[in-house]
């Protein structure tokens, strides 16, 4: 007898070109576990106000509407929005998304800041693609629940898109660059960064967890639908290690 298909409904900023084949890489062994995609408008990542504008709950709601549409059964945001915007967006959102669909609703940083709790994380390094007004909102957004950043790097860049285009080679040295501070965990934060499949690699050689935000919101829907994140194998420790 087949196993019942499990479906996971995704948010996706339209101009992010990573987080779906990544996600779906996380999830190809995972036989009855499938990634379904719905995009919303998202270009540019500034604190001005169009910027901000982008992450209307409008737009989102709609995109999530058609995700219930294919009968998902867990709908997962996978951005980091609210790092700058302020972590109660996210619980926001998803209660709205919940009332609307009567479908379990989760995030990318809901999920970051669970595992963050539950792993006792008080000192982390940031790295992130983002200019520095954002990089410093989400610092001061961490701080206000008790997490210092010991160490950040960021690459001044705020086209969405380009994102996508930062190089192995330039991720691993701020992941490197980070980790000089010893950190309790390195933050990659950001879902249209090429980075989940380097976790593996960059923990083995630093001794330092990593934690992707593409790859927390997989994790917590895995989670959601009674699936052992364990059965991900090769994207890092968050999947392989016990909470």
């Amino acid at each position: 007898m087949s196993q019942p298909r499990i479906r996971f409904g995704i948010l996706t900023p339209s101009s992010n070109t990573a987080l779906e084949p990544l996600t779906c890489a996380m999830l190809a062994d995972i036989e009855p576990v499938s990634a379904h995609f719905s995009r919303f408008r998202v270009t540019q990542i500034s604190l001005e106000p169009e910027a901000l504008d982008q992450f209307d709950d409008r737009p989102i709601l709609a995109a999530a509407k058609l995700l219930a549409d294919a009968k998902v059964d867990v709908i997962g945001w996978s951005g980091t929005a609210a790092g700058w915007l302020g972590f109660e967006h996210d619980i926001e959102l998803c209660r709205r998304i919940e009332e609307l669909t009567n479908i379990p609703a989760t995030s990318s940083i809901l999920a970051l800041n669970e595992r963050l709790k539950e792993d006792s994380i008080s000192k982390l390094g940031l790295v992130s693609p983002y200019v520095a007004d954002v990089q410093s909102r989400i610092i001061e957004n961490y701080q206000g629940i008790g997490i210092s950043c010991v160490a950040e790097s960021h690459l001044n860049i705020s086209d969405n898109f380009a994102f996508a285009e930062v190089s192995q080679a330039c991720l691993t040295d701020q992941v490197e660059t980070v980790a000089k501070a010893t950190p309790q965990a390195i933050i990659t934060y950001c879902t249209n960064l090429n980075a989940a499949q380097l976790v593996t690699e960059w923990e083995s050689k630093l001794g330092i967890p990593v934690l992707d935000t593409t790859a927390t919101v997989v994790w917590k829907m895995l989670r959601m639908t009674g699936v052992d994140p364990k059965e991900v194998r090769g994207w890092g420790s968050l999947f392989s290690q016990e909470a």
